[in-house]
């Protein structure tokens, strides 16, 4: 069965050879004209000194992070493997948003040059691009995952729970990496954004990315900095940590197994459906293509014949795996699978109905420029409360469908002690089986961001409008794709996020024991009545736990931690919000005086000063993620401190249940809104320089922060205070003043 392990390792070398061959394949084509060459320099350069300025304070930030658990193992509150493990997540995390970056500044003016052939062409550089991104993903959290569970399996004496708990802590790495660069990068981008929006476009009336902008520059840049590296390291530890909770999960529900090997089998599991689906990802991504002359719902068909390709293929390989596995109830738990993909593709489905300019929602929103941008906010905001609707009917649905599944529907035994270990594996699998193919999804956000910036390529180097039309084309597609693949991600996000709370239990199990065991009388202190010995806590299932800390809604520690966490899902957003605004004020300042000063600007004959913009943009990024992203981390250590295991699990359902539906509202909101401005930018309601066109403007640049900086955050937030949670374990039940 060990074997199994070097399947998982030869699927990450997989994904990464594949990316490689997409990287170098991208490489080949030609760059285009020398003015193309030098705008893909501006960009390259300007988002490769903002990531090393990000790394440079993050650095700061994670040595100071594992000093303090390294601290914490000397004390007996976590073992001393957790503070390699979180460096090496949020290393591997860092390097899959850097490898994605790179490839989309080399791909934009590829992309555009390609597009003067056609837009099949243009298309297929692109996405293959964006390929590089999604493969770099999977392949470096395989790689990770592998590499830890051979290390810790032959250095240590380690049992199997222990091992995956361990292994669940550079997940936190990973969580903490990825939100400094998703509020970094959105800060970054969305300063930009708005100011090249707001006076560019509204005030003087000149196209989007026309080289006569100061801030056209730095808003490409910003494409790079948050839709791709702050994505990929977003969907990293989305990734990494469905694997990981859903292993842990595995070890603690067959942990008691009459069947000699069934434990490992549980945890070899989801590893072997994310290797087997990062093949099948492969096939789906040469499987994308299109014609000359086609509508948005031709392009978007040509994308979904690729992810619903790898979905189908990897729903059916996944009875086989389990099969061949000889896990208990292969069958339950394969369609706990199939539940997982089907919510991720309604999701998808219904993000798309809702942002995407070729149907009647965002038509709608457009429709409402007609009595300009206050209906236009209005419009946008009622669509955003609306679209809540099905994803969380759908995650709830698949809560319980993949609950009933792995428990093989014992309904009257619901909530037994085997059954809800065996239930939330069951969800966990759920989780693993929606990202199962993050591979091709994630190429379909990644390519995105590099048509974007081929867009602007293509408008600051005068390829002329038939290009711009294949380039406007791509861009809008990737608008839609962006916004579906935001809406996939936070709906793993709250699958992951129920199962890290299982996790955390075990985890509370683990560092109890640890206390008995060096403890003078052998016990544990897990109430003022409460003391259990080794034998004692082992022995206890989670239901038991949830009784000694008394975790339910008439315990008032339980309650105030549900309000902090709700709360701290809205407190985040206003401070990102308010950071972007900030950031945004300097950016318009900077643009309006250089329009004002910098004479023969507006006409052509002089170039204006981007690296000031750039320079703005990186500052302002800089200066604005610590606090947001730091209060992520502080937060749950307090509530475990002050209110202990209770509060602590209260503040994750809040944190859990607020922040999923507040994130699927800002997103939707902000792509309907952008896509209502590329549906009158294609000559409805009055088309580019109208009055309509502006009051879309206006309500593109409210979205901006909701759709790229706040909304997308909030699910890496969730799942950092479940990691934070986990990692500060021994710590909560040592020390807890009420």
């Amino acid at each position: 069965m060990d074997y199994v392990i070097y399947l998982v390792l030869a699927a990450s070398i997989l994904a990464l050879g594949f990316a490689f061959y997409f990287y170098k394949s991208m490489l080949k084509e030609d760059e285009g004209t020398d003015l193309m060459k030098k705008i893909a320099l501006h960009v390259r350069n300007g988002a490769m000194a903002y990531l090393k300025q990000q790394y440079k304070v993050v650095i700061i930030v994670f040595i100071i992070l594992a000093a303090i658990f390294g601290v914490m193992a000397i004390f007996n509150l976590q073992n001393e493997w957790v503070w390699f493990a979180f460096l090496t997540g949020g290393f591997f995390s860092g390097l899959a948003g850097f490898f994605g970056m790179k490839t989309a500044t080399y791909a934009s003016a590829r992309t555009a040059n390609a597009a003067k052939k056609s837009l099949n062409n243009g298309l297929k550089v692109a996405f293959r691009s964006g390929a590089v991104m999604g493969l770099t993903v999977v392949g470096l959290a395989l790689l990770d995952i592998s590499l830890w569970f051979i290390i810790l399996t032959k250095f240590t004496d380690y049992n199997l729970v222990v091992i995956t708990t361990t292994m669940l802590t550079f997940g936190m790495g990973a969580s903490t990496q990825a939100l400094f660069a998703r509020v970094g990068g959105g800060i970054y981008t969305k300063a930009a954004d708005v100011g090249a929006d707001l006076v560019g476009k509204t005030e003087y009336n000149i196209p989007e990315d026309d080289p006569r902008n100061p801030a056209t520059i730095a808003d490409n840049v910003g494409d790079n900095v948050g839709d791709v590296a702050g994505m990929g390291a977003d969907l990293y530890e989305s990734y990494a940590g469905s694997i990981l909770a859903t292993a842990a999960l595995g070890a603690a529900a067959f942990a008691k197994s009459a069947i000699d090997g069934m434990q490992l089998k549980a945890i070899f599991a989801p590893m072997l459906i994310a290797a087997v689906g990062v093949l099948l990802s492969v096939i789906g991504i040469f499987m994308v293509r299109t014609k000359e002359d086609t509508s948005m719902k031709q392009l978007l068909g040509a994308l979904s014949r690729g992810t619903n390709t790898s979905s189908v293929l990897i729903a059916i390989a996944t009875f086989f795996i389990l099969w061949g596995l000889g896990i208990e109830n292969w069958l339950g738990l394969s369609f706990s699978v199939v539940v997982g993909l089907l919510a991720g593709v309604i999701i998808g489905k219904f993000t798309e109905y809702y942002t995407s300019q070729s149907y009647r929602p965002t038509q709608k929103v457009a429709e409402s420029s007609n009595t300009g941008p206050a209906t236009v906010i209005i419009s946008g905001l009622g669509l955003g409360m609306i679209s809540t609707a099905v994803p969380v009917i759908t995650i709830g649905v698949a809560i319980i469908l993949a609950y009933l599944c792995a428990i093989g529907f014992d309904v009257d035994n619901f909530l037994s002690a085997e059954n809800l270990s065996l239930g939330l594996y069951g969800i966990g699998i759920a989780s693993v089986g929606m990202l199962s193919t993050l591979g091709i999804t994630l190429a379909t956000d990644a390519y995105g961001p590099i048509a974007d910036n081929a867009g602007g390529n293509a408008e600051m180097s005068g390829l002329g409008a038939e290009v711009r039309k294949r380039t406007d084309a791509l861009d809008a597609l990737g608008n839609t794709t962006a916004a579906t693949g935001k809406g996939f991600a936070i709906g793993s996000a709250a699958l992951t996020a129920l199962a890290l709370l299982a996790s955390y239990v075990e985890e509370i199990k683990i560092a109890l024991v640890r206390l008995a065991e060096n403890a003078s009388d052998g016990l544990a202190r897990v109430t003022d009545t409460i003391a259990l010995n080794v034998e004692q806590i082992e022995a206890s299932s989670l239901i038991d736990f949830m009784e000694y800390y008394q975790v339910n809604l008439m315990n008032p520690k339980v309650l105030v931690g549900v309000f902090i966490g709700a709360m701290m899902s809205f407190l985040f957003c206003g401070l990102t919000m308010n950071a972007v605004g900030r950031a945004a004020q300097k950016m318009v300042e900077e643009v309006r005086r250089q329009f004002s000063e910098i004479k023969g600007i507006l006409e052509g004959k002089a170039e204006p000063d981007y690296a000031r913009c750039v320079g703005i943009s990186t500052k302002g990024a800089q200066q604005e993620m610590l606090f947001p992203s730091l209060l992520a981390i502080i937060v749950p250590i307090a509530v475990g401190v002050i209110f202990g295991v209770a509060g602590v699990l209260g503040l994750l359902i809040g944190g859990l249940s607020t922040g999923f539906v507040l994130a699927v509202f800002m997103a939707n909101s902000g792509g309907a809104w952008d896509n209502a401005k590329k549906y009158i930018e294609e000559g409805n309601f009055g088309g580019k320089g109208s009055d309509q066109h502006k009051a879309t403007v206006v309500g593109d640049t409210v979205g901006d922060p909701f759709k790229d900086t706040s909304g997308p955050s909030l699910n890496i937030l969730i799942k950092l205070m479940s990691m934070v949670s986990i990692v500060m374990a021994g710590l909560t039940v040592s020390f807890t003043l009420i």
